[in-house]
């Protein structure tokens, strides 16, 4: 386990002041990054997780308001200081365990982000669009371009993203900063990913995965992966964010 200290954006769920359910999600999602047996497929998140870059919100649930608001003001920190906690980073959102379908797992998902991009109180940045239909979409917060990956419980052949809890990690761009697919770099370590996800998945890699940028991809669609590789939404759920 890595040495986390107290507080909101990084906490060691052994305090007595966290949730009880805490220690378990948390304990999984290490041990899943952690494992020696299977490598996790995402080799930002391995490498985050070992540099200590990862910092860690508890909330009850999507919907539930209080829950939206600490969210929205844990991330709202987080990006204000991201870039002095390491180059490899991420805020990952664990959620209290609950059994729902995965049709609920994804509405709350979007509504979720819907909530954070209408509670922004910050225009986004000039370079990204605000039609998530533009193949350089991107989510953003706080003036930052940012990452979404979410994982249900629901998830099962799609192992890697499956978790305890509905769990969200928000990755900023920044980190992607050098690695873009037409790159040396980013070229290598797609390739070491897609091989680390035929191995890890009992399904092929979804078709909607892609690069930023790339014409025939699109940053939304990658966010919420369903368990299968069927036909999916043609139209991003999130309305485009005020200019």
């Amino acid at each position: 386990m890595p040495d986390l200290h107290h507080g909101t954006l990084s906490v060691d769920p052994r305090e007595d002041t966290m949730p009880t359910w805490a220690p378990r999600v948390y304990e999984r999602f290490v041990g899943e990054l952690d494992s020696g047996q299977a490598l996790f497929p995402c080799t930002f998140a391995v490498s985050a997780l070992q540099r200590q870059g990862l910092r860690f919100v508890f909330a009850e649930h999507p919907d539930d308001e209080e829950s939206r608001e600490r969210i929205h003001d844990a991330l709202a920190r987080y990006i204000e200081c991201y870039r002095t906690i390491g180059r490899i980073t991420s805020l990952v959102v664990f959620f209290r365990p609950t059994q729902a379908t995965m049709h609920d797992y994804e509405r709350s998902f979007w509504s979720l982000l819907q909530y954070l991009i209408d509670s922004d109180e910050h225009p986004w940045p000039e370079t990204i669009p605000h039609d998530p239909d533009d193949p350089y979409w991107e989510f953003c917060f706080n003036r930052e371009p940012i990452f979404v990956v979410c994982s249900t419980p629901a998830h099962s052949a799609r192992k890697s993203r499956c978790s305890e809890g509905m769990t969200i990690t928000f990755q900023p761009r920044w980190v992607f900063d050098g690695l873009a697919g037409d790159t040396p770099r980013g070229r290598a370590a797609r390739l070491v990913i897609r091989k680390r996800l035929a191995a890890y998945d009992d399904i092929d890699a979804s078709p909607l995965l892609g690069d930023y940028g790339n014409p025939m991809s699109r940053e939304w669609s990658q966010y919420f992966l369903n368990d299968t590789n069927d036909p999916v939404r043609h139209a991003c759920p999130l309305e485009p964010a005020r200019s």
